[in-house]
């Protein structure tokens, strides 16, 4: 016997749910772990205006979107 081959158009409805709630979960995370490692620096430094922490945020907010912009064309 043969193992049947799925169709990708007929997988779980579940499936694109779980897929874009753990994007979402790493866009949290990263601009989380992001925000916490600039604002250590910001301290460190002792900067009065929070370069580090905007600029982090910045960076991981459009890494996150690039990510999510290339999983969704990839569908």
């Amino acid at each position: 016997m043969e193992p049947e081959h799925t169709d990708p158009k007929k997988q779980k409805p579940y499936s694109s749910y779980l897929k874009y709630s753990g994007l979402g979960l790493q866009l949290f995370g990263a601009i989380g772990l992001s925000a916490w490692a600039g604002y250590k620096l910001d301290q460190y430094f002792e900067f009065q205006f929070p370069l580090f922490l905007l600029s982090f945020v910045f960076i991981a907010f459009a890494g996150m979107m690039m990510q999510v912009y290339r999983s969704i064309n990839k569908d």
